[in-house]
Formats: C-alpha cells, sequence, structure tokens
C-alpha cells in the first residue's frame, strides 16, 4: 500500500469534475446579467472541485419556449449525441433553465441530461439538486413559480402597453409607407425620427407615428383616389405604380397586399388601434375580435381625411360580390386548369378572381381551398411547408454566425432585421438561405440589398431543404449585390473560391476590426 497514493501519507491529485455551464438573460438590454451568472456558477465550481470546460449561452432569449433558445438546444443535443464530455452542467437557477408555462418541460430536459450521467446543479438555490424528496418539492416548486412569474408578468406588460396605447403611442412595429417614427420625451417634446431598424433606449420616451416624405403622402393620397374615384382595384393600383416605375418603402415592387394595407388601415385616418393582433407567452399568434381592439382616435395627423377613408370602405364592401363557395371553388379550379400551379401570388395576380385574403377568410386557410377544390397534389403547398423551415433554418444560423463571432472574440449584433449582423462595429452581414431546387439540380440565393451589407453568407441546402451542405461567404465590394444568384449540380467551379465547408471562416472577419474589411480579397 506504500506506493498508493494517500496511503503514504502524500496526497494524490485532485479529482476535478469536468462541467458545462448555462447562462441565458431574456432581454438584450440586461448588459451584464449573463456576466454576473457565470461569476457566480464560477464561485460555486471553485467550491466543489469542479472545471467549467464549456459555455452554452442564449442572450436575449426569453426563457418561455425551448425553439429559438439555441444555446440550450445545443447543449441538449451535444448531450443526446454522445458529445458532451462532461459530467454536470451548472445553471445559476431554476428560472435560468426556464419559465416554461408547463413545468413538466422544464423536467423532461433535465431528465434527458440525467439519463445520459450528466448532473444538473441550480448554483444559486438553497437547497441540492440530489434527487432527494425535499429537493424534488422545492424544484418543482420553483419551477411552477418560474411560469407564474412570467405570466404576471405579461398581463402587467400587456395593461401598461394598453394604457399608452390608448394615448395614442405606438407599441411597437414599423410604421409603414408615407409613415415615420417619431421620438418624443416624457414632457411631449420632439427628439427625433427613428430610422428602421433602430429602437429607442430610454424607458420614458414615447413613439408617435408623423407623417413621412411628401412624395410618399402623395402616393398615399392617390392610391385612395385611384380606388374610389377611378375605380381601380388593389392589384389594378400596384401594377400601375410598378409601370410607373415606383417602389415601395423598401426599395421593392408594389404588391396586392401592400396596397390593400394602406386602403384598410386606420392609422391612415389619424386613428390608432393596438391589440388587433396577440401572441402572449409565446403561444400562436391570435387574431383578436374588434371588442378587444385599444383605440385612440386622432392619434396621429391623418394622411387621408377620415370621410374619404370611411367612403373607401364603404366602396369596399360594396365591391365584395357575395359570392357562393361553390362559385369560389370552381374559379379556383379554373385557375388551376389553365396555369397548372396554384399559389396566394397566382391567385392575387389572376383577373375575375376573389383574392388569396378572401379565400383564407372564407375557408380558413389557402391549404383548406385547395383540398375543397379537390386540386390533389400540390407544389405550391410544398413549397410553402419548405418556406416555413427554411425560415426558422435562417434564424438558427443567424444564431450561430452571431455565436460563432463571440466566441473568437468579435463583437456581433442583430438588428430589428433578423437576418442582418454587425460585426465589430464596423461591417454588417447578412444571413441567407441557398435553397435547393431538386428538380434541376439548382441552388438559388436571394440577396438582400436592404442596409447594403458588407457580406452574404449563404447555408447552401440539401436536396430535401432540411440540413446545409456548406456555405458561401459572398463580399459585395468585390461580388457586386446582385438581386438573385443561380449555379448548377457541378457547374460551380465559378463560384466556388466563395465556397466554406464551415462556418468558422468568418473568423478573418473577427480579426479584422481595425481593417478596411470592404477591400478584403476572400476567396483569393
Amino acid at each position: 500500500m506504500a506506493n498508493i497514493p494517500g496511503f503514504d501519507g502524500i496526497p494524490g491529485p485532485p479529482v476535478t469534475i469536468r462541467a458545462a455551464q448555462y447562462v441565458r438573460m431574456s432581454t438584450e438590454h440586461q448588459k451584464y446579467s449573463t456576466e454576473n451568472q457565470a461569476i457566480a456558477i464560477q464561485a460555486y465550481a471553485e467550491r466543489r472541485g469542479i472545471s467549467i470546460i464549456r459555455t452554452y449561452a442564449d442572450e436575449g432569449k426569453s426563457g418561455l419556449s425551448f425553439a429559438r433558445r439555441h444555446g440550450l438546444k445545443q447543449l441538449i443535443d451535444d448531450v443526446r449525441q454522445g458529445r458532451a464530455d462532461y459530467a454536470a452542467v451548472l445553471v445559476y437557477d431554476v428560472s435560468r433553465w426556464g419559465r416554461f408555462q408547463d413545468a413538466d418541460e422544464s423536467a423532461h430536459y433535465e431528465f434527458i441530461c440525467k439519463e445520459a450521467g450528466i448532473s444538473v446543479h441550480y448554483c444559486a438555490e438553497p437547497f441540492e439538486n440530489d434527487g432527494s424528496l425535499v429537493a424534488t418539492i422545492l424544484k418543482n416548486m420553483k419551477r411552477a413559480m418560474a411560469g407564474e412569474y412570467s405570466r404576471e408578468l405579461s398581463t402587467k406588460v400587456f395593461v401598461g402597453h394598453c394604457k399608452l396605447a390608448s394615448l395614442g403611442f405606438r407599441q411597437g412595429g414599423i410604421a409603414g409607407y408615407g409613415l415615420r417614427r417619431q421620438l418624443i420625451d416624457e414632457q411631449g417634446r420632439p427628439k427625433g425620427l427613428i430610422e428602421f431598424g433602430q429602437r429607442k433606449s430610454l424607458q420614458t420616451d414615447r413613439v408617435v407615428l408623423v407623417p413621412g416624405p411628401p412624395e410618399e403622402i402623395e402616393v398615399v393620397k392617390r392610391i385612395y383616389d385611384l380606388y374610389a374615384n377611378d375605380g381601380q382595384s388593389a392589384l389594378g393600383i400596384a401594377k400601375l405604380l410598378n409601370a410607373e416605375g415606383r417602389s415601395n418603402h423598401f426599395g421593392r415592387p408594389w404588391r396586392y397586399d401592400l396596397v390593400r394595407a394602406i386602403l384598410t388601415s386606420e392609422k391612415y385616418a389619424g386613428t390608432y388601434i393596438y391589440n388587433q393582433v396577440s401572441m402572449k407567452l409565446g403561444l400562436k399568434r391570435c387574431i383578436n375580435t374588434p371588442e378587444m381592439f385599444v383605440r385612440a382616435e386622432n392619434a396621429f395627423v391623418p394622411l387621408v381625411d377620415p370621410e374619404q377613408f370611411h367612403a373607401v370602405q364603404a366602396e369596399r364592401q360594396r365591391r365584395l360580390i357575395r359570392i357562393s363557395d361553390a362559385e369560389m371553388l370552381e374559379k379556383l379550379r379554373s385557375l388551376h386548369s389553365r396555369t397548372r400551379q396554384i399559389s396566394a401570388l397566382a391567385i392575387n395576380n389572376a383577373g375575375g378572381m376573389p383574392s388569396s385574403n378572401a379565400y383564407k377568410i372564407r375557408f380558413g386557410s389557402l391549404s383548406r381551398a385547395y383540398d375543397l377544390a379537390c386540386l390533389g397534389p400540390r407544389r405550391g403547398a410544398k413549397s410553402v411547408e419548405i418556406g416555413r423551415l427554411l425560415r426558422n433554418v435562417r434564424l438558427e444560423l443567424v444564431e450561430r454566425v452571431k455565436a460563432t463571432i463571440i466566441h473568437a472574440g468579435g463583437a456581433a449584433s442583430r438588428g430589428a432585421s433578423t437576418h442582418l449582423l454587425q460585426v465589430n462595429d464596423n461591417l454588417s452581414v447578412s444571413i441567407a438561405i441557398a435553397r435547393c431546387q431538386p428538380r434541376y439540380r439548382r441552388w438559388q440565393v436571394c440577396f438582400d440589398r436592404r442596409g447594403r451589407p458588407d457580406f452574404t453568407v449563404a447555408a447552401r441546402m440539401d436536396e430535401a431543404n432540411r440540413a446545409c451542405v456548406d456555405y458561401y461567404i459572398f463580399p459585395h465590394a468585390t461580388f457586386g449585390l446582385p438581386r438573385a444568384l443561380q449555379f448548377y449540380s457541378g457547374k460551380s467551379r465559378k463560384w466556388s473560391r466563395y465556397r466554406y465547408d464551415s462556418l468558422e471562416s468568418l473568423l478573418p472577419i473577427v480579426g479584422a476590426a481595425r481593417l478596411d474589411l470592404k477591400r478584403a480579397s476572400w476567396g483569393a
């Protein structure tokens, strides 16, 4: 036994437990929240002989749902796939793990860790998470309290928003064509316009809508005149504006739905309406009934006379010729037989048909209308499903790019537009998806030109549009900024200089904070 450490009076090497830490904060305004959590977790680890080897973070993420918490999702995925090289997960407290409205959901993710032999420690809680009866009772009570806190906070915030909305203060959202957001202080004095993507920083400041550029105001008035006096439809007005070379406030061609929004939104007559749509506590989007609306008359300077606005609404009702469900479905079948394709855009662009919105209102959704019309399998429906999937992939890619830059020591923040990242305060990166069109073995990237990004990171999808195959990084200073790009399988050598296998290729951006990155030669 003399050769065994500890039996000859010589202590053996200390046993160190390898662990990962998980930190989360609810809003991006809580600048030091995750740092404070990490300090407390580190102190807990040092007392227990634990070595923290990995950090998972969700900054500015609500604890209500699992869907957009990419740090926790990565942690659970690593545990499930056997990639976790640690024996414990350290969390500040139960609420940082999540404020799930169902306490069992919080328990479910903890159980996944336990099943893999990884314990979860709540470092700031007054109990040990050791599976004892007391710990189990306290932990479940804390989970229920965390969910209840979110419900109470949601109610208080909603009441506050309704009060401010009733006074005519804008509660989020873009201004709309012909309008701009004006920041005012607590005495009602103007402080300046808030540009697209910007937010107010002081809690005491308020936002109201004010008239925008004169040329946009004239277009709004013309839209009302064309509809009320010239008998034009919303689709006809959009085509007319496009034929004249006019663009909307996003710099894009006019569409039926944007013209319709201008014709139906009461904000153009000076009335602010709040709570038309709600999505409380991370639940699904809900369209509220009119009696739930919060209205503020004469809240803004009207762009059109209120009498003209109400005359246009009356004209819209007059034009709504009530046709039967069977007639609407027959028109849908007729369109499908002529074009062999069906979509909301095709419906809106076809003459002599109800709008796609009319089909949604009458039948609940376009998909149900297609089913009732017995149109059979539709590429349009499948395309919609893939589009929804790719929107989620894009959001996850934004978070992954942001995490990659921050992990390498850079700074990255996301603006109001979910696809654009500001990196090191001196360049912008747009995130795009290269969608696969398997029928042609072709990929297409649509570039977003708003904000004139310096780079676009495009993830090329597999044939099922389910997973990323590789990445393309386009520097627009040398590549230009086209609307779209297509490339084919086996014929993409022209674009191979921009291709990378992983997001680690973004790391040169991080180290170039003091360089003129717009002149950098990528892919050389």
